[in-house]
């Protein structure tokens, strides 16, 4: 196995809105991006029909990150923000930073116009010695890799 694989064992994860890093994550699913299919159907010179799948409208999946409950309100103050806008959806632009082991910043997914729709905790269970998981879930309209 070489270093470069090694970079992403153990990784921490941390989002950053405006340039500021906001919170560290313990999971993040939902960096996706996939094309609709297009069939564009045609007929070559011979007269034979065909069909050719292109790429249509790109889709981007929602992006849910989870950590342990911390005190820190900044998520629910971001959250809140959304829930209390009059009428325009206050768009952030963001990133997920992939930090290695020892904290240096190994991968990065921007995202743009992104914004909370749902913040959650796990159920609560007084009889249960499991932490207790904060999960944020956020919609975008563009990821970039780097």
């Amino acid at each position: 196995m070489s270093n470069h694989d090694q970079e992403f064992q153990g990784a921490f994860f941390s989002i950053e809105i405006d340039g500021v890093s906001l919170a560290f994550f313990t999971g993040c699913t939902g960096l996706s991006v996939e094309f609709e299919v297009m069939e564009h159907a045609h007929v070559n010179a011979a007269g034979t029909k065909s069909t050719t799948k292109i790429p249509g409208r790109a889709k981007y999946s929602e992006v849910v990150l989870k950590r342990g409950l911390t005190p820190d309100t900044a998520l629910s103050d971001w959250f809140k923000e959304v829930v209390d806008a009059a009428s325009q959806t206050p768009y952030k632009t963001g990133s997920i930073v992939v930090m290695d082991r020892t904290m240096a910043e190994v991968a990065r997914f921007s995202l743009l116009n992104m914004w909370p729709s749902k913040l959650s905790v796990s159920d609560l269970n007084a009889g249960s010695d499991e932490v207790m998981v904060e999960e944020l879930t956020m919609q975008h309209e563009l990821i970039d890799w780097t």
